[in-house]
């Protein structure tokens, strides 16, 4: 047995259990638990400094889990279905569901509804969902999700992928999983040498806060790097985990560290029992104003919402535009100074603008 099936086998699932190793309310957590089951594998576990802590608010069951409000399937994935497995809901791109399992369960998952149940996938929902990408061909790009798709054994990883490759109009796959980040001890020599057989192969990770990034995640990074696999990093913003400005400029500085690039930062979706976790729009304002500028553009993700409702992903930002019109842009830098760019016409003079607005010359914008 490898380490990371010993880690599996060794993953705790009753609260009896949990309460061997942190201070919890053993009826509270089954209450949550009957109804949002939790994970926790030893190697995860291990990353909890104390009760209340980052990496616990993400792998503890809370009570406030089944007092909050919210949606069962926020993003309207199962309206976006159009086979089991399958969410077809941008042209040229779907989401494959192959796993229904987890390293660790999330307690902010999108898909609370699904994950660690076995019904919600099996082979013949493999096949059927295989059978619609074949079908059509404006399906140039597959997203291979779960649950984890790592948590699959490496034969039936292979597979998926063999017959995802084979496809003529599949230019790109990409992997959604958080094993680098609550067992990297699943990233082996052996699942690294599947993986690069079927290039281009992009992986997209979840580190949510510094501490996640470990000896041991660090490792997992560099092989797949190695393998020669991009690396990006979906983060979701969450509360007393990463909505600090600081931690979060840590966080993505590490990542590049680790060759994984930031890529994405979530505002949580609004799915029920999460209410506790999310932040304002406001707040994640203020995370991105802390970036810009003030460090690398590489390490500055993408700060989106997936749309409610089914909308898809739409990217929110700090407004930088004070004033525009036909002739000229006024925009604030991350300092707050503002700055002028004004258009030219055809015989390349200068339109009249007026005076040049100085960094004085409007009140600084408060985002």
């Amino acid at each position: 047995m490898e380490e990371w099936q010993r880690l599996i086998h060794e993953t705790i699932t009753k609260p009896e259990v949990l309460a061997r190793y942190l201070d919890i309310d053993v009826e509270e957590v089954r209450a949550v638990s009957e109804k949002f089951p939790f994970r926790i594998n030893p190697y995860y576990l291990g990353l909890i400094e104390e009760k209340g802590d980052p990496i616990w608010r993400q792998a503890v069951p809370d009570l406030k889990e089944i007092e909050g409000n919210g949606f069962e399937d926020p993003l309207a994935e199962e309206h976006h279905s159009p086979v089991p497995g399958v969410t077809h809901r941008y042209p040229d791109r779907v989401l494959f569901y192959v796993s229904h399992s987890c390293a660790m369960y999330c307690r902010f998952c999108t898909r609370k509804r699904k994950v660690g149940s076995p019904e919600s996938v099996d082979d013949q929902a493999i096949e059927k969902g295989l059978q619609y990408i074949r079908e059509h061909l404006e399906v140039r790009d597959v997203i291979i999700s779960g649950g984890d798709p790592l948590l699959l054994p490496d034969r039936k990883i292979e597979y998926i992928l063999t017959q995802l490759r084979a496809i003529p109009h599949v230019e790109i796959l990409r992997i959604g999983s958080r094993a680098p980040v609550t067992l990297p001890q699943r990233i082996t020599p052996q699942l690294c040498a599947i993986l690069k057989k079927f290039h281009p192969l992009f992986l997209l990770t979840h580190f949510n806060h510094p501490r996640e990034i470990t000896p041991e995640a660090t490792k997992a990074c560099a092989m797949l790097a190695d393998s020669g696999i991009p690396l990006g990093n979906q983060s979701v913003l969450l509360k007393g985990v990463n909505d600090d400005p600081q931690v979060m400029k840590k966080l993505v500085q590490k990542l590049l560290t680790i060759r994984v690039k930031p890529y994405l930062l979530y505002q949580a979706d609004m799915v029920q029992g999460t209410e506790h976790l999310r932040t304002t729009i406001k707040e994640g304002f203020e995370v991105i104003k802390a970036l810009r500028g003030f460090t690398s553009g590489l390490a500055v993700p993408h700060y989106v919402i997936d749309a409610p409702g089914g909308g898809g992903k739409i990217a929110i930002m700090p407004n930088p535009v004070v004033y525009f019109d036909d002739q000229k842009i006024v925009v604030q830098n991350y300092e707050g100074k503002l700055f002028t760019y004004e258009t030219r016409n055809a015989n390349h003079e200068q339109i009249p603008t007026g005076p040049r607005l100085g960094e004085n010359s409007l009140p600084s914008r408060d985002f």
